[in-house]
């Protein structure tokens, strides 16, 4: 799912924000995979969260091409993945298959659940 640059219109929703309604409506029978505003490591592992299955890397792929050509690609994408990495361990994961949207904290600040759920 993308939006392709519709956030151009001032209130047009994130794809970031859209994606749990996609996943409810159509996770079951699809695979999900998501574009727009993945920059970081952080950004796929909120996506993964949320529902998605594959995060596309436009940007920072791009910025790496103009920069250093096919080896700027490759550190590009060796960045977002030791960022992934950090996050994960950071969080308290070693694999994806164990994350899920409690890692998150939703709009009011509150943890969902999961391993950092420190409610008494």
């Amino acid at each position: 799912m993308s939006n392709h640059g519709g956030r151009q219109m001032d209130g047009a929703e994130s794809s970031i924000a859209a994606l749990p309604r996609i996943v409810d409506r159509v996770g079951s029978r699809i695979e999900v995979h998501m574009d727009g505003g993945i920059r970081s490591g952080q950004d796929v592992l909120k996506a993964w969260a949320l529902g998605a299955r594959g995060a596309w890397i436009g940007r920072a792929f791009l910025y790496g091409l103009g920069a250093m050509g096919q080896e700027g690609v490759a550190k590009a994408l060796g960045i977002i993945r030791k960022e992934l990495d950090l996050t994960m361990a950071f969080s308290g994961h070693t694999s994806l298959a164990s994350v899920g949207p409690g890692i998150l904290l939703p709009r009011g600040g509150q943890r969902q659940g999961g391993v950092h759920d420190r409610r008494e």
